[in-house]
């Protein structure tokens, strides 16, 4: 096993608490970026450098064999104005966007830091890399890039998300997102009563989604999230939307569900009354077997560390490279919750094994594989 020392496990828990501290919401994930970029650069990485979308890549160069991906997303869901308080105890770290996705991004510094540490070569090179656009409407093009760039002459990609330990992510859900649209003349609520409104006609809609009886095998999620319309309360509405999140396990079923509701927007127009629904979000959905190496190896590793291990089905990085047959796992690097609110923590003690899981992969990736590898998908 690379030796994990002792002083890094300090360095990752301040280097969470660094990364933390810096504002990076989608679309403006630069300061994040460059604070990366300069810390790579002190590790003494063979090569870094940050390409147009703002991804930030390190080399550690090595043998003649496909490259292993590193990877973790710079943005958080928290906005740029939020107030970023964190709390260190002897058993936690609390704070907004800690674990998603400050830790994934301190774990991907120390297991660079410790591999240089160690001087210790590959067959191939280890690729560390930090991307933009992971979560809500960035449709995962920080990672679309890195895909495109490397193409698919790696080994694999793994996925670093800050909780999750225990978890093997081997499939990518399909996620479509929709801007839902009535227009309508609007008008006066007295003098033009019984006029269209853009809102109740929305709300029709919106209702009949809710009724739809959603498949099960593979499982399918609809919701609307977002509601918006109207410009006073005795104006007969002229413009209404929703935003809608549609969610599948299979790429077919999703596709089937996205015409669905295509087909419950079309039925209401009519005269007078205008639908709009035009995608703003899209991540496809794709994976590889349980018995692929890459899988088998994570698995392998956490037994051996004496973590319970799961397999898993997720939205993340992790679903472009699945999606076009390229081999990938996301995986935690330790336990916690409230993710996405101000609450948001990370237990310290699991830190240790979370290092040692993914140390344990990048030793014995290219052994398992044999230097190739299995682009079976399910």
């Amino acid at each position: 096993m690379i030796p994990l020392p002792a002083e890094l496990l300090d360095y990752i828990l301040e280097q969470t608490a660094r990364i933390q501290q810096i504002p990076a919401p989608t679309f403006n994930e630069q300061q994040r970026a460059n604070y990366m970029r300069d810390e790579m650069l002190k590790i003494g990485l063979d090569e870094v450098f940050q390409d147009e979308m703002g991804n930030v890549f390190g080399c550690w160069r090595g043998g003649e064999a496909p490259p292993l991906i590193l990877s973790a997303h710079l943005d958080s869901v928290h906005p740029a104005d939020l107030p970023l308080p964190i709390e260190t105890t002897t058993g936690k770290i609390r704070g907004p966007g800690a674990a998603d996705n400050a830790l994934g991004l301190a774990a991907l510094l120390t297991i660079a830091k410790c591999v240089v540490l160690n001087r210790q070569r590959f067959p191939g090179a280890v690729w560390f890399v930090g991307d933009v656009c992971e979560e809500g409407l960035g449709n995962l093009a920080g990672m679309k890039a890195v895909v495109d760039r490397f193409g698919d002459a790696v080994q694999g990609y793994l996925v670093l998300e800050g909780l999750g330990l225990g978890q093997v992510c081997h499939r990518g859900l399909g996620v479509a997102r929709y801007r839902i649209s009535a227009h309508c003349e609007g008008g006066h609520a007295w003098v033009n009563q019984g006029e269209p409104s853009a809102i109740h006609e929305l709300a029709a809609v919106i209702h009949t989604l809710a009724e739809i009886i959603l498949p099960q095998k593979p499982r399918c999620s609809l919701n609307v999230g977002i509601v918006h319309g109207g410009t006073s309360i005795n104006t007969i509405a002229a413009d209404a939307y929703c935003e809608i999140d549609l969610r599948s396990e299979g790429q077919t079923a999703l596709n089937r569900l996205v015409q669905r509701v295509r087909r419950v927007v079309t039925a209401r127009e009519r005269k007078g009354v205008h639908f709009e629904m035009k995608l703003i979000g899209e991540r496809p959905a794709g994976g590889i077997r349980p018995s692929h190496p890459l899988v088998k190896l994570g698995l392998e590793c956490l037994a051996e560390l004496q973590v319970p291990a799961m397999l898993e089905i997720g939205s993340t990085d992790a679903n472009i490279p699945l999606s076009r047959g390229i081999p990938a796992v996301c995986l935690g690097i330790s336990r916690g919750g409230l993710p996405h609110t101000v609450n948001e923590f990370i237990e310290i003690p699991p830190i240790r094994l979370g290092l040692q899981q993914v140390l344990l992969m990048i030793e014995r990736i290219w052994q398992k594989n044999g230097n190739k590898r299995d682009r079976k998908s399910v």
